[in-house]
Order: structure tokens, then sequence, then C-alpha cells
């Protein structure tokens, strides 16, 4: 059969959804249950609408704050000279164990694809996780993943410009100088595209962005348009 909210195909004997969790006996009572129904069961058994609209207030007040800090991060990211906020901002470090996790998975696909690999894990998990919540009708955890995709660009960004020049420090507390280059500089230089590096860079950097500016607006609007939202994301 059909989730009739996410709309996954189950086995008929399954009891809830895979992917969205519904429980499928109490969406058929609640699709069932007439309104003057709810009032003639007895109060110890009346679903709370107090604490319900509660958590929706929680939940919505919870992700405008989360939004709101958002915008004053990306204007401090925009703010500031490229590289400068992104490379000292508490995501750098967790943005560079992914980059590492990256150049081991993409390994056994040769020299080429290990080196790129590290900047593609960056930029390509937090948009994979935004499709999944897109897929769990979770609109706005996909908000913010959108947002950290963009936010890993800007990170990006300065390690591409540094391909000639190789003065940034690097995880082991060298220049790229000093340890005889680094990735981008084995990717533009095999590319034959080294002389670019500069209008890459800065591209990447104004990419980021402009997705994160768009993250911020897709959240904004999807908050404004939909006031009764649930805990996961959906609206009721």
């Amino acid at each position: 059969m059909i989730c009739p909210k996410c709309a996954t195909p189950v086995a008929a004997t399954a009891l809830e959804c895979p992917r969205c969790g519904i429980v499928f006996a109490k969406y058929q009572r609640r699709e069932v249950r007439q309104p003057g129904e709810i009032d003639a069961l007895p109060a110890e058994h009346r679903p709370s609408r107090a604490v319900g609209d509660h958590l929706r207030n929680v939940t919505r007040f919870t992700r405008a704050a989360l939004l709101v800090g958002l915008i004053v991060w990306t204007l401090q990211f925009a703010g500031a000279p490229m590289g400068i906020a992104a490379t000292d901002s508490v995501l750098h470090l967790p943005n560079l164990v992914f980059h590492e996790a990256g150049h081991v998975l993409f390994a056994p696909f040769g020299r080429f694809m290990q080196v790129l690999g590290g900047s593609l894990l960056q930029c390509a998990l937090p948009l994979a996780l935004a499709i999944a919540f897109v897929k769990q009708s979770n609109p706005f955890g996909a908000v913010v993943c959108v947002w950290w995709a963009g936010e890993n660009l800007l990170d990006l960004a300065p390690y591409i410009a540094d391909a000639r020049a190789l003065k940034l420090v690097l995880l082991g507390g060298r220049t790229g100088a000093e340890v005889q280059g680094h990735d981008w500089e084995y990717l533009l230089a095999t590319l034959g595209w080294m002389r670019f590096d500069r209008a890459i860079g800065f591209g990447a950097h104004l990419a980021g962005l402009l997705m994160m500016t768009a993250a911020l607006v897709w959240g904004a609007v999807y908050l404004v348009k939909n006031p009764r939202e649930s805990q996961n994301g959906s609206v009721e």
C-alpha cells in the first residue's frame, strides 16, 4: 500500500511507515473520527489541543530564532574578506572532518578523484541531507542543510584561490609552499586552469553567499506560509 502522508510504498502488513514514521492505525482513526466524536470521548482520552498548540508554537519559535541567527551569521560572512570569516568559523573544523573523509571515500577512483573527493564530499553531504529532509516532508531541515552547503563553498573559496600563491596554512600547520602544494594546486594544474585560481575562488565565494541567501529566503517564506507547523516540519 501507499503511505497516506509521504506516499512511500510499504508492505500491506506494516504498522507504520519506515520513512516518515506515521502509525497507520492512528492516522485512520484520526481521519475517520468526526469532530463531534472527539467531544463524546471520556475526558482522559481526549487529545490535548493545548499541548499540541504549545508544541507547535515552541517549534515555530525555535525555527524562527534559528533562521534569525543564520541571517546574522550570513551577514557576518558577507561583510568579511573572502576566507577570514569561514576559516575562523566554528563550522570550519566539522567541515574539515568531512573533507578528509572524502579523500578516503574517493581513493578507489584514482588520484584525481581522491584529491577532488575532499571538496566534493564537503559540499555534497549537506545537499544529500537536504534531499533526505525534503523526502521526509521536513522542508525547514532542508533549508538549514542548503545553507550549510553554501557555507562550505565559502570555506573552500580561499583554498581554491590559493592554488598559485600557496600561502594558506594547511592542516599540519604549514603552508602549501612548504609542503609542495595542496589539493587545489594539484587539481587546477592537472586541468590546466591554474591561471583562473582567483576567479574560481571568488566564484565559489559568491555562489556560496547566493546559496545561503536563497536558503534563508526559502526558510522565511516557509515559516510565513505554514503557521500551523508541526515538529517534523509538516503542516497540520
